[in-house]
Formats: structure tokens, sequence, C-alpha cells
């Protein structure tokens, strides 16, 4: 049986590949990421026809960024397709934008705070302020939280320490940069195993890649779940 969570990142072409997965995967998956990788090849598509026909929960990854008025917009747009997650940068003029333009629906803003690809030296590059980036994290989670998201995006590193603030209590953690042991990190740079993040607060773990290039999906998808604590 599934257990929601895993979210499954169908990090894929289009959305036919996206539907064959998900056909492999049954129900050993209730939960389902969409980024922005797949919008142009039916992700909006392929979210409404797993939630609607086959019962799914859906993320949608878009990690919105622009002026208030557009992410409202944007946002309440994207809020008519009965989805349950959606990102946006954890600017607190974005959150608040995107808060209103989720009014009246169900749909739960995330706010990413620091990408999990990327570390110290890149927010140098960045121009990004100083300090240690798990502070910052911390920092940007806390502003996020006061500006009204429903939850955040941060590694498993920084999960256990989002989970004991005052803020984020009945608050989301989501952590991506997941992977199971001895799976290759690929372009993630503060990483976990599925078991450690669950252990370290977060809510829903984020596995993309070690499941759909997997030679058995939902064997990758099984043993996964089997080390959940």
């Amino acid at each position: 049986m599934s257990d929601d969570r895993l979210i499954v990142a169908l990090d894929v072409p289009n959305a036919l590949a996206g539907l064959d997965l998900a056909g492999k995967l049954g129900d050993s998956v209730s939960f389902y990421k969409i980024g922005l990788g797949m919008l142009t090849g039916g992700g909006l598509a392929l979210a409404n026809e797993l939630k609607q026909d086959h019962g799914k929960r859906i993320f949608l990854d878009m990690k919105l960024f622009d002026i208030g008025a557009t992410v409202e917009a944007a946002v309440h747009g994207l809020a008519q397709f009965d989805l349950d997650f959606l990102t946006v940068h954890g600017d607190p003029h974005v959150v608040q934008a995107a808060k209103q333009g989720a009014s009246g629906t169900d749909l739960q803003i995330l706010a990413v705070t620091i990408l999990t690809s990327l570390d110290r030296s890149d927010l140098d590059a960045g121009l990004m302020k100083d300090g240690d980036v798990q502070d910052l994290v911390l920092e940007r989670a806390g502003r996020a939280f006061d500006a009204g998201a429903d939850g955040v995006i941060a590694s498993p590193n920084e999960a256990g320490l989002i989970r004991t603030m005052s803020e984020a209590q009945g608050k989301k953690i989501v952590t991506p940069g997941v992977r199971p042991d001895g799976v290759a990190k690929d372009d993630q740079k503060r990483t976990a195993t599925p078991a450690a993040a669950i252990s370290q607060g977060a809510d829903h773990i984020v596995v993309g890649r070690p499941i759909w290039q997997a030679t058995d999906p939902r064997h990758a998808v099984e043993a996964i779940l089997k080390t959940l604590p």
C-alpha cells in the first residue's frame, strides 16, 4: 500500500511518460510531484488527470517568483486545478501574494528556502547574503511562515531545526534531495536518506531519479517505503 509521506517526482519528458510511470507504480504511490520541466510537456493536463481520474494527490513544483500581482494571478489560475501543494520562492511578498491567489481553495502554499542543489559557494556567486547556509534556511523559513506559508521546502539537513521553530507548529516540511543508501547524489548537495529525512522532522520526502531510473520502479518505491520509520 502507499504512504503519502513519499512524493514521487515525475521528472520525465512529457505527460505520456508520466502516465506510463504512474501506471507502473499503481497503488504503491498516492502523491506525485510535477515540476517546471514538465510544464511544456503537458504537465498541467497530467496533474489534472492523475488527480481527477486516478485520485492521486498532486504537488505542483513551479517555484514561482515575480511581482506580487503576477504571482497572485498565476496562483489564482493554478488553484482552479484542485491541486494539493504549490511551491513559490520564500520571499515574504511572494508568499503573501500566493496565499491571496489561493484564497478560498484547499491549495497549500509551500515556500522554497534555499534550493537543495546550492551550497555556500553558489550563494556567493549569486551575491546572496553572507552566513551559514543552515542559518539562512532557518531565517527564510521563519519569514515565510510569518508571511502565511503553509509549509516550506528545505533539505533534510535543516528539517529537524525548522521543526523546533515555534512558527513551524502545524506547518508542513517537505524535503527534496532525498537519496536511498547507495544511490548517487546527482546535482543535490544537501542530502539524506528517506528514513533520516522523516526522522529529522520532514512530513513528506520527494524522490525522483532513484525511482524513475530504476529497472523496476515499483520495487524501488516499495524498498523506500520499507525503510520509513
